[in-house]
Order: structure tokens, then C-alpha cells, then sequence
């Protein structure tokens, strides 16, 4: 399996050389004099905003309509919002998100194809979700949009064969998370940040999204799909009397229920700061988030001078989280933080991605941000260019009419005064250092904050054990907040050489593999959107790797035992150098024979739990220097996964393989299915589809 590499890179040069051209456009505008980075607006004084108005009636059913009457432009957009209360999924985590999206594939007059072909015949927009749906199109249509989408909201039909299609679809997004180490950290974060007992400490996994079937979608629907907690928003080009009538047309027929109520208790929060860990195996950076829950309602007294307080610490390139850790530390990128308000539960967040060898100096460097927050004033030009920055965003989103309709649903769902936007501006000027100290030490309390790592556990985790004052241990998670138990310095019951020997036992042992003389693989995958077809041939110290698409010839690379060479549209190139030994190295069948000598250095780093089963950490050191970690699974000896880091361009690389169902060909285990993740922005399915060992092989393959 050492060719794996470069296939997948192979494959996306060859996807990349098959990409169309784009003109790149460059735009050079004048600096202005002098540093005005460096200067704050000067702020004018407040004065109450003129909000676009807003219509509001009730329909006999229950439903909630908001009206926003805009003539600029020949267009009208429907917005229905489902407000129901939070809901524990439990082991069918996802449910929502599927009954959503599946309500726009089917109703009771019209399949997914005659609804999409009909939206697109008009030039319309029509979409759907877990909390209600969105259509638009131009006024001309607006009954035909209207009847499309009052369709799909009221009479859906749950088509089957649509369930398994988006079914297969979640899954395949969660596969992408589970290599994702911001997603990592946003599930471990809400988990250990909520609670299990929360709906928003769940996650959506594989195994919640299985026990998902069809009749679950069907009673989600049949629960909370009510008018009397659901709001339609109209905006555009069209008059309330227009709208009423039409609201009545087509939504007075959605039969009045009852829709559950829930209630939760509030997270529990930590008494001194802990640090939770998860390892990414060969990772060379550190996702690192600073969160915990609070408590703040929308609308409240507090949210307005708190977004001025939170934008002066990590709001965007002016904030001090941005300034230290990237500007004057180079740690990273961007350093943000995030302080949002809720009906059930507020939380906080600092976050960055940061170089493993600096992981603890950035986590000390986001505490001292933290405490200079609480117990230092902020400066008044601090103070102003936050404001400023805020009220600039505000006044923009007022150039959109949507923005009035968000504006007039949030008065009514979250029960605030009806002048909240429109004195907005007035309230904003009116905050001051005062106010912003005295929210800091409100709402910014590192002390009970919990640090969640993710990223190298081998090269990061032993130092962060300073930061948690729980009990000053770290404890490790898997990636999905269950408690794991770290065993890598625990004493194993082999050695490397003994584990490599079990290993090739698995896959048929030592004489089977010596009588292999060649191997010819063929494999099948999907990449952004093409079907790929790969066929990797090793044979007697040669090498062959080409690629098809459509029965067309993408490229294809070449070893003959002494040179190398690579083919790329109609183009040909010596391969040399350190990609010439690769090449080499990737001719030999399986090199796992070898790894107890010929310059191979391998070492057992304990164990690790992989997809639940128990596997022995093998970190192995190639000759050409490059280093992989790999996971035998304990009870079957077999190669489960694979962590490649290398460098190119000066860059550390870092790819994650996946093997899977394994099948015996002619004696020899084979892997099946390989998932590969780490350069491509979703993991790659190859599934082999022809296994051939010792077959007749065609000695042209090799030919230079």
C-alpha cells in the first residue's frame, strides 16, 4: 500500500491540469498619506435610525405574517421560520437536519424533477430546512413560486428513494468532519461546553444518522410543522393587501396544532479552568478554543455594550487577540473570539490555529488577553474604532430590505421593545470604558473557561498540563467527546519487530507475499464530480500508476527499475531526485518486509483507540527520512490506518489513509476500500475494483 501516496498525488495534479483557466483581475488603488490604520474615526453624535416599516397580521390558523414593502426591484421573496423549541434528538441526532431538506424533494403533486424543473423555468429560488424553507422570485411569478413553495411546506410526500439519497449524502459530510480538526473541535467544544443533556451538546454522527429512517422524518414533520408557531416573512415588491390575500390563498388551509414545549436546565460550568485533548495524529498544528456557557438573552441590556467589548478583543484584524498572536507573535493566521447571545444558553469562544511548538505560548498569550480585558480599561481610541466598526455594519445591512424583515421577526420572537433597532445607534454611542470593564469582569472569566486542543497529542499534549487547575490533569476525548483513556505511554506486549511480523501474517504471511511477484490494482473514485478510474501495477521492481477519466488518459507515471518518467497532457518530464527514490520505493511489494532493515526505523508509541477498536501506534522513519504513523488493529493484526507527513515546497503535508474490507486474492489480504483525507477539501473513496495477483502483466507498461 506505499503507492497510495502518490496517487491521490498524481490525482489532483491531474484534476488541477484539467480545471479551466480563470483571468485573474488585479486592482491597484493609491495608499493614502500617512498611517491612517492608526487613527479612529471620529465618532458623530447618535440619532435614531429611520427602519424601513413593517406590516404585521395573523391569519386564522395561527400564522404569524410579516410584510416589507420594497418597489426598488421586480422581485418578492418568502421567508417561513419554524419556531420551535430546541429538541433532544438523541440516537437520531440529524433528524431535523434531514426531515428539512427532504420536505423540497417530493410533495403530493410533484416529483423532485418537475419542482426543480419548474423554479428553474421562472429563474426562482426555492429551498428548504429543519426550521421552515426560503423561496423568491421575480413579482411576475409570484403566485407560481408561491404555489411551488406553500407545496412543499404543506404536502410533502417523503419520497423514499430522496430519504436514502440525502441520507447517503450526510454521511458522506461527516466522514469529511471526522478528518476536520475545526469540526473536531466545534463538536468537543459544545459536548463538554452543554452537556450531553442539552440539544446543543449533541452530535450528529454515523451511528445517530443510521438509526434515522423514514417515519421518523414523517412524524418530525407531523410534531413541529404548525402555523401556530411558524412566521411567514414577505419582502419585496408587493403591497400588504396583496400579501394578506395571498398569505390566505395559499397558507389559510395549514391545519392549527400544537407543537411540544421543552425546557432545560442551565449548563453546569467548570470551577477552574480544565483542558480537554484531542489527537490528531500527525497534525502540525494546534486547533485551540477557549469556551464556556453564559448567560444572555437577546435584546438585553448587556448584549449591545458586550458586542463592543468583544469586538475590541477578537473581533476581526483590529481586535488584540489578532494583533498578538498573529502580528506580534506569528503564531498564527487569526486569532479570533466570539461572545454570542441566546434564549437558552450564551456562550464565549477565543479561538486560533497555531504551530504545535508553540501551542502552550499561544494558550498563555489568549489568557493574558483575557485578564488585561477584565483588569485593565481599554483605551478610548479602542473604544471608538470598535463602535465605529459596529455601527458601520449596522448601517449597511440596513441597505437591504431582508434585513428590516430580520429586524421585525426578532422584535416579535425574542419579545423586544418595539425601538430596539431603531434607537440601536443611540445605544451604542452611549457605551463607554466603564460599561466595558464592568462586562469584562461580568462575562470574561477565563478561571472557569475550559481549553480545548486539538492536534499532535505525541508532540503537544504533555505541555498544557500547567493550564488546567481542575485537577491538573489533561483528559483526552475522542472526536466525539467521549472520554478516552491515554495509553500511549502504557507498556505494550510487542515489539516492533514481532508487530510488523503479525502484521504480514495477517495478510498472508512471509512465503505467500515472497511468491508475489506482481500486483495490478484497479480503482475506482469520484472527484469533484468526475469519475476517476486509477490503475497501479507493480512488477518485478517496476511501476506503473495511470489515470482515465471517460476512457481518456490523464496521466500516468512510470518506473522501470532505473529511470523514471511522468506523462501529462501530451507532455513528458523525467522524474529525478528524491521523487525518483519514491518511485522507487513504491515498486516494491510489500515494503513492510523491509521495515526491520534497509535503513527502515521503527518504534511501538503504545496503543490508541481507532474507530473503536484497540490498535498498536507504529511511528516508522524511511530512508528518505520521511515519516509515517501507522495503526495495527490488536486483534487481527491488520493495517487499519495510516498517517503520512511529509514536506512539500516547504510546507508540512499531512495525509490520513483508511483501510478497509479487506478480501482475500489468491491468498494475499487486500484492503478494498482506502479513505484518503488531507489535501483535497473532502475525503476521497477509492474502491478497488480488480485485484490481480501474479497475473500476466504487459511489459509496455514500463516502457521509457
Amino acid at each position: 500500500m506505499n503507492y497510495i501516496k502518490s496517487l491521490f498525488i498524481l490525482v489532483i495534479v491531474g484534476m488541477a491540469a484539467c480545471a479551466p483557466k480563470v483571468a485573474k483581475e488585479t486592482t491597484t488603488a493609491a495608499a493614502p498619506s500617512g498611517d491612517f490604520r492608526s487613527m479612529a474615526p471620529k465618532a458623530g453624535p447618535a440619532r435614531p435610525v429611520k427602519i424601513g416599516t413593517s406590516h404585521q397580521f395573523t391569519l386564522a390558523n395561527g400564522l404569524k405574517v410579516i410584510v416589507v414593502e420594497n418597489h426598488k426591484l421586480p422581485q418578492i421573496s418568502y421567508q417561513l421560520t419554524i419556531d420551535r423549541d430546541e429538541m433532544m434528538e438523541k440516537e437520531k441526532a440529524g433528524l431535523a437536519d434531514i426531515s428539512g431538506s427532504l420536505l423540497a424533494t417530493g410533495t403530493t403533486k410533484n416529483s423532485k424533477a418537475e419542482i426543480d424543473e419548474a423554479v428553474d423555468y421562472i429563474g426562482a429560488n426555492l429551498s428548504t430546512g429543519s426550521a421552515g424553507g426560503f423561496a423568491s422570485s421575480l413579482t411576475k411569478h409570484s403566485d407560481k413560486i408561491l404555489a411551488l413553495f406553500s407545496d412543499v411546506i404543506l404536502k410533502p410526500a417523503f419520497p423514499e428513494a430522496e430519504f436514502d439519497k440525502i441520507k447517503t449524502q450526510t454521511l458522506s459530510g461527516l466522514q469529511t468532519e471526522k478528518d476536520d480538526p475545526n469540526a473536531i473541535s466545534g463538536n468537543v467544544s459544545r459536548v463538554l461546553t452543554y452537556g450531553a443533556a442539552h440539544p446543543y451538546g449533541e452530535i450528529t454522527n454515523e451511528s445517530t444518522v443510521s438509526n434515522i429512517n423514514l417515519e421518523d422524518c414523517k412524524n418530525y414533520y407531523a410534531t413541529y410543522f404548525k402555523p401556530g408557531n411558524a412566521y411567514l416573512v414577505i419582502v419585496g415588491d408587493i403591497t400588504p393587501e396583496v400579501a394578506k390575500a395571498k398569505a390566505e390563498k395559499y397558507f389559510g388551509s395549514w391545519a392549527a396544532g400544537i407543537t411540544p414545549e421543552y425546557e432545560y436546565a442551565f449548563p453546569k460550568g467548570l470551577d477552574n479552568t480544565g483542558v480537554a485533548f484531542v489527537d490528531k495524529s500527525g497534525a502540525v498544528q494546534s486547533v485551540i478554543n477557549i469556551t464556556y456557557a453564559l448567560d444572555m438573552k437577546p435584546g438585553a441590556p448587556d448584549v449591545i455594550p458586550a458586542r463592543v467589548m468583544n469586538t475590541i478583543l477578537g473581533s476581526g484584524f483590529s481586535g488584540r487577540l489578532f494583533k498578538n498572536l498573529r502580528e506580534d507573535k506569528a503564531y498564527t493566521y487569526g486569532a479570533y473570539s466570539s461572545l454570542d447571545a441566546d434564549e437558552l444558553v450564551g456562550n464565549f469562544s477565543a479561538n486560533a490555529s497555531v504551530r504545535n511548538e508553540v501551542t502552550d505560548s499561544a494558550i498563555t498569550q489568549f489568557l493574558i488577553e483575557l485578564d488585561k480585558l477584565r483588569n485593565e480599561p481599554v483605551t478610548q481610541e479602542e473604544l471608538d474604532l470598535a463602535k465605529s466598526f459596529i455601527a458601520g455594519g449596522f448601517a449597511r445591512s440596513l441597505e437591504s430590505p431582508q434585513t428590516v424583515a430580520g429586524f421585525a421577526l426578532n422584535i416579535d420572537m425574542y419579545k423586544l421593545p418595539a425601538d430596539y433597532y431603531e434607537t440601536y445607534l443611540q445605544k451604542l454611542a452611549a457605551v463607554t470604558i466603564e460599561d466595558v470593564s464592568r462586562l469584562a469582569k461580568k462575562y470574561i472569566t477565563p478561571s472557569k473557561a475550559r481549553i480545548v486542543v486539538v492536534g499532535n497529542k505525541d508532540e503537544v499534549m504533555n505541555k498544557l498540563t500547567a493550564f488546567d487547575k481542575e485537577d491538573g490533569k489533561i483528559q483526552l476525548y475522542d472526536i466525539y467527546a467521549n472520554p478516552r483513556k491515554d495509553e500511549s505511554g502504557a507498556v505494550v506486549d510487542i515489539s516492533a519487530t514481532d508487530l510488523v511480523e503479525k502484521y504480514l501474517t495477517s495478510i498472508g504471511g512471509r512465503q505467500k507475499l515472497d511468491a508475489v511477484m506482481s500486483l495490478d490494482q484497479t480503482y475506482t473514485m469520484d472527484m469533484m464530480g468526475s469519475s476517476i478510474t486509477s490503475r497501479v501495477v507493480q512488477n518485478a521492481g517496476k511501476f506503473y500508476m495511470g489515470m482515465s477519466t471517460q476512457g481518456m488518459t490523464i496521466m500516468k507515471q512510470v518506473y522501470d527499475g532505473e529511470k523514471g518518467l511522468m506523462e501529462q497532457g501530451g507532455q513528458q518530464m523525467a522524474i529525478e531526485g528524491k521523487d525518483l527514490e519514491s518511485i522507487k520505493e513504491q515498486s516494491v511489494l510489500f515494503v513492510e518486509r523491509n521495515y526491520n532493515s534497509a535503513g527502515y526505523t521503527t518504534e511501538v508509541k503504545g496503543m490508541e483507540d481507532i474507530n473503536g477498536k484497540p490498535c498498536y501506534k507504529l511511528l516508522v522513519t524511511k530512508p528518505s527520512g520521511a515519516k509515517s504513523t501507522e495503526y495495527y488493529d490488536q486483534a487481527t493484526g491488520l493495517k487499519i490506518k495510516e498517517v503520512q507527513t511529509s514536506e512539500s515546497q516547504g510546507q508540512p503535508s499531512i495525509m490520513t489513509f483508511e483501510y478497509a474490507d479487506y478480501k482475500m486474492v489468491d491468498g494475499i489480504n487486500v484492503p478494498h476500500t482506502v479513505i484518503w483525507s488531507g489535501v483535497m477539501p473532502t475525503p476521497i473513496v477509492m474502491k478497488a475494483a480488480t485485484v490481480k495477483v501474479n497475473g500476466d502483466v504487459d511489459s509496455s507498461l514500463f516502457k521509457i
